[in-house]
């Protein structure tokens, strides 16, 4: 009792004392001095600094730290700061934020963690950034002196996808050491729809991770079954190679195989190979090297080449069949910037017949239907300042019905453009008459042939390939008669070499005529042909009663008549000896003179005098109204675009004189859609022999009391598609694309326009690149507010039509006619945001069915895509069905189910 009361002035004396020394230190801290929420470097003091403990324990830093927190901040006497509500801390390129902060100014230990509303729910997590590296987590402790740190239920992002944990030690370089570790590339975080379970894991961000024993979680059940010793997750931002995992595959007739497998080829910058192969169990393989090359300003393209081995049915037995079969895909274009004067392009689409039937996945494919394949590669070289071109190219014409195959190779075409040379260099005074002349050249050299496909690499090329070359030099000028006439005249020639001819001879058995006999050697055939033609150009206007209104302001008619007159001789005489006779017995004992070119394989001359006068006549009809669409007042509509008709009388024919009436009309209905229709209208009469077979006779329709001329053939064709806008433009409805850019939802536009760049907000979820916490989807507003539902849609469709002569009727002594429909149509849906369906198809008018037909349909499972495919009628019925992850980092974690279409299986 007696020390009692000096125990205690003692303690009040020491608070007092401490208290006074908190309130010097404070203000005049070297390394952390409190500036608004920032920390600055304070003003220096030496007194201080002597007795300062904290300049000495922050020696090892070497850049101020600075702080700042949007609530409050709370300094204490152990040298602890508390920040709270959105702390945000900054080190060198080191930063940190969450709701709770607390930093020890001795230790320089971080320690961070969530906030909870009043409700309860967290809020404001940790997020770590060091460089380009963030890492995400409820709570986090770190260092800023040894650059280590403990976290729990961290998530960073690495590659495409994102690694979670809930013990995680960070290491001074930058190396995670992970324990109960999860990878995965949903973005559920807080419940992802799969990830692939780590027992324990080394993450070195970047570069890779490498984990102990894993295991398969899907909707939480652990698939244990579906598990490694250890796994290895390799990332690059850089260009690189790779393998190419296989994809299993189960086929009744080929068996269980793999295929495509393999390995990509990072080349270069410019080009890239990806070499794939297949192999089954039954002895059927392939070899596929696909390539895409670039180089910006010069050229670009993609390459594809495939060779396959199919093997069906045991060796032995009648069942067995063996086919070797390839394919050759090449497109190039040249950038217009490269070379002005020269060009090259391909686009080659060759394969053997049987390769689309006999690729595992050929049935799918819509081009398995298609009877002709085209390819085509040309070189071209201009010069500056010269008419002369030069042209090289290479056709290949495939047709699968039969398998033949036409190749001409190569064609080289040699082209002087028009020039003028009788026109003087410096006139003076008028042009002169013999200055309109001009004249050009074009010279052509084939070498050609047609086969079948395997006949194709064992033909010769002396015997086999037929060759030409082609000179073509046309002489032509214009003359104006009585200023409104235009007269032409012309004068063309025409010359060819060739190295071989063929004979032919009559066989009894097949009853026709076949080669005999090649004999080669040099052969020139030559025509020549002159012609002269007058055109001129009338007007016809019409302009209505004032009483019908003055809607229609004039129709205007333009008439472009012309006449021209051409003669050639008889090239088919013996005189010039280009075409042989031969005399034979047909099959119904009736003697025949067969006319024929020998040189007829590569082109023939005309046979026959010429004198014919040609009549052309073209028309145009249109209407000018008034409309306040257009600035004028006024507006031109098009009633006929172009209404022509032609026909020509042969002067030196001793029958048949006329030919078929030609008539052409092109309609346009609206700015999209141009209606053009041909036809050809026969001018004579038939009779019926004794077998009723048709003959023509020499007695014009209009003297039989027929009419001009019968239609002999027309055909038109087009295509139109149909979708969510379609039906506004007709009737003058708001489209989609009407709809403000200010409220359409995230992920349609840019969250900053160009427009109100100041206004624009970011999305919440883009702050900071917040990983945890719910995604939010707006979606599209209306003007209101309201949310816009939308099925985009879309139907397309093509339509051609021919109509032409078919079988005679005798009793009528006319053709009858016959009509040729072909109809394909396509289209796609997405009823909702996450599938879509879309389906190809062609339709049998003749046998009023579809032919052909596939169908896709897509399913977006957030991290997952379902995907099926299917041919529902016709001889290719199949399908496939696939299940798999959307990254392509994971693609091989997948689930495929297919059905051939060999194998009978009724599957619907």
């Amino acid at each position: 009792m007696r020390y009692r009361g000096l125990f205690i002035l003692l303690y009040f004396l020491a608070g007092a004392l401490m208290m006074y020394s908190q309130e010097l230190v404070a203000p005049t801290d070297t390394v952390l001095a409190v500036s608004g929420d920032t920390i600055v470097p304070a003003v220096t003091d030496s007194t201080v600094l002597a007795s300062d403990s904290l300049s000495r324990s922050q020696a090892g830093l070497d850049a101020p730290v600075a702080y700042q927190a949007k609530d409050s901040i709370v300094m204490t006497a152990g040298n602890w700061a508390y920040l709270y509500g959105d702390g945000d801390v900054k080190y060198q390129q080191i930063g940190l934020q969450a709701e709770l902060i607390e930093m020890n100014m001795d230790s320089s230990l971080v320690f961070a963690k969530f906030g909870l509303d009043s409700i309860g729910s967290e809020f404001g997590y940790p997020l770590f950034k060091d460089g380009d590296q963030e890492y995400e987590s409820k709570t986090m402790r770190y260092n800023f002196n040894s650059k280590k740190g403990y976290i729990t239920d961290v998530i960073t992002q690495q590659g495409e996808g994102f690694v979670t944990a809930g013990r995680t030690k960070k290491m001074d370089n930058d190396v995670l050491n992970m324990v109960g570790g999860k990878y995965t590339t949903c973005d559920e975080h807080d419940h992802p729809h799969f990830y692939i379970q780590m027992t324990k894991a080394k993450v070195r961000p970047k570069k890779n991770i490498v984990t102990g024993p894993v295991y398969m979680v899907i909707e939480d059940v652990p698939l244990y079954p579906i598990g490694l010793p250890f796994c290895f997750f390799p990332f690059s931002s850089s260009y690189s190679s790779g393998v190419i995992m296989p994809t299993y595959q189960d086929d009744s007739r080929r068996g269980f195989g793999l295929r495509d497998g393999g390995y990509y080829f990072a080349l270069s910058d410019y080009m890239d190979l990806a070499v794939t192969g297949e192999i089954y169990t039954k002895g059927s393989w392939g070899l596929q090297a696909q390539s895409a090359y670039k180089k910006r300003y010069l050229f670009s393209g993609n390459f594809n080449a495939a060779y396959q081995v199919s093997k069906y049915g045991d060796k032995g037995l009648p069942d067995y069949s063996l086919s070797k079969d390839f394919k050759l895909n090449w497109t190039h274009s040249q950038d217009p910037k490269a070379n002005p004067y020269r060009t090259f392009s391909a686009s080659v689409n060759f394969a053997t017949t049987s390769f689309n039937r006999n690729s595992a996945m050929g049935y799918l494919d819509p081009n398995t239907t298609t009877n002709t394949k085209g390819s085509s590669i040309n070189i071209t070289q201009r010069f500056p300042n010269n008419p002369l071109t030069l042209s090289a190219t290479m056709n290949v014409n495939q047709s699968s019905r039969d398998s033949m195959i036409s190749v001409t190779f190569p064609n080289l075409t040699v082209t002087l453009s028009r020039i003028y040379p009788f026109k003087r260099k410096n006139p003076i005074g008028k042009e002169r008459w013999y200055e309109k002349i001009s004249m050009s050249y074009s010279g052509y050299f084939r070498n050609s042939i047609s086969t079948k496909e395997n006949m194709l690499f064992k033909s010769n090329l002396i015997k086999d390939w037929k060759n030409s070359f082609e000179h073509t030099i046309p002489v032509s000028a214009t003359f104006s008669v009585f200023k409104y006439i235009n007269i032409s005249p012309s004068f063309n020639y025409k010359e060819s070499w060739y190295t071989s001819k063929i004979t032919k001879q009559f066989d009894p058995q097949l009853n026709k005529l076949v080669d005999r006999d090649t004999t080669y050697g040099f052969y020139r055939i030559y025509n020549y042909n002159a012609s002269v033609s007058a055109s001129t150009t009338l007007y016809g206007f019409y302009k209505p009663l004032p009483f019908l209104g003055d809607k229609i302001q004039m129709i205007r008619h333009r008439f472009e008549p012309s006449v021209s007159i051409s003669a050639a001789p008889d090239f088919g005489s013996s005189i010039f000896g280009f075409y042989d006779h031969y005399q034979y017995i047909d099959g119904n004992g009736k003697p025949v003179d067969y006319v024929y070119s020998p040189f007829a394989h590569n082109g023939s001359i005309p046979n026959g005098k010429q004198g014919s006068l040609n009549f052309t006549l073209d028309n145009n009809l249109e209407m000018k109204v008034k409309s306040d669409r257009d600035s004028t007042g006024f507006r031109k509509i098009s009633l006929i675009d172009k209404l022509s008709l032609g026909m020509s009388y042969n002067m030196a024919a001793d029958s048949f004189k006329w030919s078929d009436l030609t008539v052409g009309l092109r309609l346009k209905f609206s700015k999209s859609y141009t209606l053009n229709l041909t036809g050809q209208f026969d001018t004579y009469t038939y009779r019926a022999d004794a077998d009723g077979r048709p003959i023509r006779v020499d007695v014009p329709r209009w003297k039989a009391g027929k009419g001009i001329g019968r239609l002999r053939s027309t055909g038109t064709s087009f295509s139109y598609t149909f979708n969510n806008d379609t039906f506004k433009k007709w009737f003058g409805g708001k489209t989609d694309s009407n709809i403000p850019e200010e409220n359409i939802g995230d992920g349609e536009l840019e969250n900053l326009t160009a427009e109100n760049p100041d206004d624009a907000t970011v999305p919440e979820d883009t702050k900071g690149g917040r990983l945890l916490g719910k995604k939010k989807d707006t979606g599209e507003v209306d003007d209101d507010g309201y949310l816009i539902t939308k099925i985009p849609w879309s139907l397309s469709f093509n339509y051609s039509m021919s109509l032409g002569y078919g079988d005679f009727d005798p009793n009528r002594l006319e053709y009858k006619y016959r009509i040729t429909h072909n109809l394909s149509f396509n289209g796609n849906i997405q009823p909702t945001k996450n599938w879509s369906f879309n389906f190809n198809a062609t339709y049998d008018v003749e046998n009023k069915k579809i032919s052909f037909m596939t169908c896709n349909i897509t399913r977006n499972l957030h991290c997952f895509q379902m995907s099926a495919s299917f041919v529902p009628v016709g001889p290719y019925k199949s399908y496939t069905f696939s299940v798999a992850v959307s990254s392509s980092l994971l693609k091989d974690l997948k689930y495929n189910q297919s059905s051939g279409s060999r194998t009978g299986m009724d599957w619907y």
